[in-house]
């Protein structure tokens, strides 16, 4: 069979955005880990296979055969596509509705969760979006670019969109002064470099002018690419004089001052995590109490809320600006009327396809609202949510 090209796409505000608006029914929602490597990779068809095999009972209950068909058709093709199972990541969030269709990438391992219903799961992907501990590492010499997504469990290496260029002739092409080649920078675990030009007479002022105009590419493409659809802090490492060239041209707002000062050719994964999450854990417990602190005065001024119904209801009619929600925490309730908010309790048999908070996150979401996922012992209230209302 010819073999077709799946787009993968990246988590971003926007494809969440894109995946809440109505679809037509029966929208099935697949999540499923997968493997970097081989031979470990070649179970993760098999893993897919058994993952639809569970939409096609649930599509059964409803349906016929033909129907039955006629829905899976894009899933199936996904299956006989040989190159898609080379993807090497963590994870994969399938979304499929008629001719709606999408592939998401995952840099964590998801749970295993397959599920019809009249609208998209998306609470997973929403919770990693929404974690504030999220961050972005780019890695930058002149013959290499590397980007790290990571957290405070973990840090992996990112498949960089195509158009960002890894070196500098890449990135400035017939552009580059031909008075030099190239400019090799070696480094060792302190950081230190010492510069070896190699060329035909070049001026270190316009090998200069070149590290700073393809440094500027990359900075905008990383921004265009990665900051903006997450909203990630960046932290930037590379060796030591580069720093204050790649602060200057950058116009990232999500880039931190302070970086890893360090030849990104010489660290190990777990170092430049550690070190990543050095930087990161001030600036995340700075955010989080931030938004605590806006809650409690908003709830000093009777904009903030932790009442049940108050916040079902202000997340139906729109009027919530952020909600705080705790990690892993499930509400055994769902919202059932969308003009009134009117709840009922729930048996929730798997706590993952319904609750509460999955519930008004995303009717916040789709009204514009923010969203934190927050650790339980950072909760500014004991129910789960805290929410600051627009008026």
């Amino acid at each position: 069979m010819k073999e077709v090209a799946t787009p993968i796409q990246k988590v971003s505000h926007q494809i969440i955005q894109k995946l809440l608006t109505p679809q037509e029914a029966p929208c099935l929602s697949l999540y499923m880990p997968t493997h970097q490597h081989h031979p470990e990779n070649a179970q993760d068809p098999i893993r897919f296979q058994n993952l639809v095999k569970k939409l096609e009972e649930s599509l059964a209950t409803k349906h016929d055969n033909a129907a039955i068909k006629h829905f899976l058709a894009p899933l199936e093709q996904l299956k006989n596509d040989t190159s898609f199972w080379r993807y090497t990541a963590k994870g994969l969030a399938i979304f499929s509705a008629g001719d709606f269709f999408e592939v998401i990438g995952l840099q964590t391992t998801p749970e295993e969760l397959a599920i019809v219903a009249d609208s998209f799961h998306t609470k997973p992907l929403r919770q990693y979006i929404q974690t504030m501990d999220h961050f972005h590492v780019i890695g930058v010499s002149m013959d290499s670019v590397k980007l790290y997504e990571g957290s405070h469990h973990y840090l992996t290496e990112i498949n960089l969109d195509s158009s960002i260029p890894q070196t500098m002739e890449e990135a400035l092409g017939e552009e580059l002064t031909d008075k030099h080649t190239t400019v090799a920078s070696y480094g060792g675990t302190s950081g230190q470099s010492v510069n070896m030009r190699h060329g035909h007479g070049g001026k270190k002022e316009e090998i200069d002018i070149d590290i700073e105009r393809f440094f500027r590419v990359v900075a905008q493409e990383v921004h265009e690419k990665y900051s903006k659809p997450t909203g990630w802090p960046l932290i930037l490492m590379a060796l030591s004089e580069h720093h204050s060239v790649f602060q200057k041209v950058n116009k990232n707002p999500h880039l931190l001052h302070k970086g890893i000062k360090h030849n990104p050719a010489a660290i190990s994964l777990e170092e430049l995590k550690n070190k990543a999450w050095e930087i990161m854990e001030p600036e995340y417990l700075e955010k989080i109490e931030q938004q605590v602190d806006k809650y409690n005065q908003a709830r000093a001024t009777d904009k903030g809320s932790d009442d049940l119904k108050t916040v079902s209801v202000a997340a139906v009619e729109g009027r919530i600006d952020t909600l705080l929600i705790e990690a892993d925490r499930i509400i055994a309730k769902r919202i059932t009327n969308l003009e009134t908010g009117n709840m009922q309790n729930k048996d929730l048999k798997n706590p993952k396809v319904d609750d509460l908070l999955d519930d008004m996150s995303e009717l916040v979401t789709k009204m514009g609202g923010t969203i934190y996922v927050l650790p339980s012992d950072q909760m500014p209230t004991e129910n789960g949510f805290a929410a600051i209302l627009r008026y």
